[in-house]
């Protein structure tokens, strides 16, 4: 099976790969609709959605940074004010070693337009057995919440639409992460307390199933709202680095995963 629509999507095409790099450049975001052949969707479905139950679903909350709180600043601090994440996951050691979405992630032509469009040398899988890709479950009332992503891009694919609910929503240079701990503002405080609060506009990215998402989430602030309906929405995270050998610690898996191997 050729899971892409290389007819829709010529990935080889330096014109093609031009003009995808500067909708990014200019956006923030690339949604390329029907990236996958509704044959590949359909497959990718049947071998998921049965596999909800075996989902790990992490149990706790978090602040916007993914990162722990800061004792010395009050519990209503933007850095300290938590929010929650309740989606499940399949991990990588997870996903059938003959599935379309393994097809892709080990495909060099799509690593190569992957690098063309986000202006990059090279990109590589995590070196632990659990991250590279991920398969999520948002069941009704679940979410992901706001957050900033710790690396510079991420690629996503929606497989599952829901009902109602499950709306991706982001605010754009919510915050200048390369202005360094020292910038007044950097992490955008300010901004993080008014979208807690409901006070801030945001936007809304859409997509069908089968589209490739690229989107800078670093200085973005986003979520997914929670899912309505009784239609699980399956989303699936393709994760590279642009370093080698690089996985996550065994905390961070122990979070994520519920285990680190």
């Amino acid at each position: 099976m050729i899971p892409i629509d290389r007819n829709r999507h010529p990935i080889d095409d330096a014109s093609y790969r031009g003009d995808c790099r500067a909708t990014l450049a200019v956006d923030g975001a690339l949604v390329l609709e029907g990236f996958f052949t509704a044959e590949a969707i359909a497959r990718v479905v049947a071998d998921s959605a049965p596999r909800e139950a075996e989902a790990f679903y992490a149990g706790s909350t978090h602040n916007v940074y993914l990162t722990p709180s800061d004792p010395e600043l009050a519990d209503d601090h933007p850095f300290n004010r938590q929010v929650a994440s309740s989606k499940g996951l399949l991990a990588d050691d997870q996903v059938p070693t003959d599935s379309p979405l393994r097809t892709v992630y080990d495909d060099p032509g799509f690593r190569d337009f992957l690098c063309a469009v986000l202006g990059i040398d090279a990109i590589h899988p995590y070196a632990d057995d659990l991250s590279s890709i991920n398969v999520h479950f948002a069941s009704a009332g679940r979410e992901l919440g706001w957050h900033f992503d710790n690396s510079s891009f991420a690629v996503t694919m929606l497989l599952q639409a829901p009902e109602a609910g499950g709306r991706f929503e982001y605010v754009p240079a919510a915050r200048d992460s390369a202005a360094g701990d020292s910038a007044a503002g950097d992490r955008g405080y300010e901004v993080v307390d008014a979208v807690l609060d409901g006070t801030h506009p945001v936007e809304t990215l859409e997509f069908a199933p089968g589209a490739l998402v690229l989107f800078r989430g670093r200085d973005a602030l986003h979520r997914v709202t929670p899912t309505e309906g009784s239609v699980t929405r399956l989303l699936v995270v393709f994760a590279f680095n642009d370093q080698p050998g690089i996985g996550l610690s065994d905390s961070a898996l122990q979070t994520f995963y519920g285990r680190t191997s």
